[in-house]
């Protein structure tokens, strides 16, 4: 099989995510998309994002309603806690991910789906070398980018490891995250930008209410 990782926040899972995964599949011929939560992302340490297991649910829920509404014979999105905070809260390293999953994909070939801004960190991951020869690149740009507007020149690719990296540039994810969150915050569902399913997912949950202020 074709399997990308595809991970991130999801602080919600919006639109814009899952229309990426969508059009990955499409362009590069994917079996599958696993959406992979992140515990804690290593550049961003300070950041303090709704609970994981909170995350999980309303990914599941708008990989289900997604999977409901395609026309492929069977389900391409799915849903992993690889990538689940760990015990001693040190921070999800794409390199353990990606081990991880040769060791449970050995015979599949690996992607991993990030934006351009992630991918243009490459430098700051670890082991950002070993990374391209786990997996296959695909980086959602902007249209009009090349491959030569991501260049990652301290790591000084050779055109072998240049040919695992791939753009997608039919579609553009303009969300703000912290725009979607504000908004949630003051009961705006945001039904342009969340599925169904996940904006029951968070009634249901409750998330992302402002605290109550306090009696005077």
């Amino acid at each position: 099989m074709r399997i990308a990782l595809f991970g991130g926040t999801f602080d919600p899972p919006h639109r814009g995510h899952m229309a990426i995964a969508q059009a990955a599949l499409d362009a590069f011929q994917l079996d599958r998309v696993l959406f992979a939560p992140t515990g804690r992302q290593p550049l961003k340490l300070n950041n303090h994002s709704t609970p994981f297991p909170d995350r999980m649910a309303m990914v599941t829920a708008a990989c289900e309603e997604a999977n409901r509404n395609t026309t492929s014979a069977s389900p391409r999105l799915f849903v992993t806690d690889i990538d689940s905070p760990r015990p001693d809260r040190t921070p999800n390293y794409t390199i353990d991910t990606l081990t991880t999953l040769h060791a449970l994909y050995p015979q599949d070939e690996l992607f991993n789906l990030v934006g351009a801004d992630s991918f243009l960190t490459l430098p700051r991951w670890r082991s950002p070398i070993r990374l391209i020869e786990l997996a296959q690149w695909i980086v959602v740009a902007r249209p009009g980018y090349t491959l030569s507007d991501l260049q990652l020149t301290p790591l000084s690719l050779t055109p072998v490891q240049r040919d695992r990296i791939h753009l997608l540039t039919d579609i553009h994810e303009d969300v703000s995250a912290t725009s979607l969150r504000k908004r949630l915050r003051h009961d705006d569902p945001c039904a342009d930008l969340l599925s169904p399913a996940v904006i029951a997912c968070i009634a249901e949950r409750g998330l992302y209410k402002l605290p109550p202020q306090p009696t005077l």
